[in-house]
């Protein structure tokens, strides 16, 4: 009897452990992908082979108009139906995560920050600056602008797995260019931000 219920306590101690396994999207949830990586496609490699993961991209969801939907910063920065943003990825890989309550107050006011870099074009050189954007900066600066503060810790290039990628480097930034002490927020290091949790995955 008594080893029946222990079974049963340890078996619902291990589904309450588990991710969901339908995603419900609540606003401000950040959707991390990996992108198709066909042929031309050499910046995607870069990312996931420099940082060690998966995560190629990431957008911001919101509701409007009673529907769902992603901003994000891939070719412009613009606004993606959220269906669409998931079939997109490769192999429909996408990972969810979510401000923790106490933090999910400032997430009107990062998105309407977001919503004013709408149309700029993408920083395929992973600058800090306000002309171009790349995806994982344009959720860094909406919740900077919320917040006065970071989102994630901040790595260098020359601290990434980089020397694989000199080709690709070096066709964005030119010959012999390597910026390694080039300040950046990758996807990955996003996701490891203490005020997100990752609610679901589909890997």
């Amino acid at each position: 009897m008594y080893r029946c219920l222990a079974l049963l306590c340890l078996a619902l101690a291990s589904c309450a452990e588990k991710k969901s396994t339908v995603y419900e999207p609540m606003e401000g949830d950040i959707l991390f992908q990996s992108l198709p990586n066909e042929p031309g496609m050499d910046l995607v490699d870069a990312i996931e082979g420099a940082t060690e993961s998966p995560y190629s991209h990431c957008g911001m969801v919101f509701r409007e108009n009673n529907d769902w939907w992603v901003i994000e910063a891939i070719g412009p920065v613009k606004i993606t139906h959220m269906q669409d943003y998931m079939d997109r990825g490769r192999e429909h890989k996408v990972w969810a995560y979510r401000f923790t309550e106490e933090n999910r107050k400032h997430i009107p006011v990062a998105l309407a920050a977001m919503k004013e870099d709408l149309e700029k074009p993408y920083d395929a050189r992973y600058r800090f600056d306000s002309e171009a954007i790349y995806c994982s900066e344009l959720i860094y600066r909406g919740w900077k602008a919320a917040t006065g503060e970071g989102l994630g810790k901040t790595v260098t290039l020359g601290s990434l797995k980089w020397e694989r990628y000199k080709p690709v480097i070096e066709a964005i930034e030119g010959q012999g260019n390597h910026p390694l002490d080039r300040e950046m927020i990758t996807p990955r290091d996003l996701a490891k931000a203490p005020q997100l949790k990752l609610v679901y995955s589909k890997d």
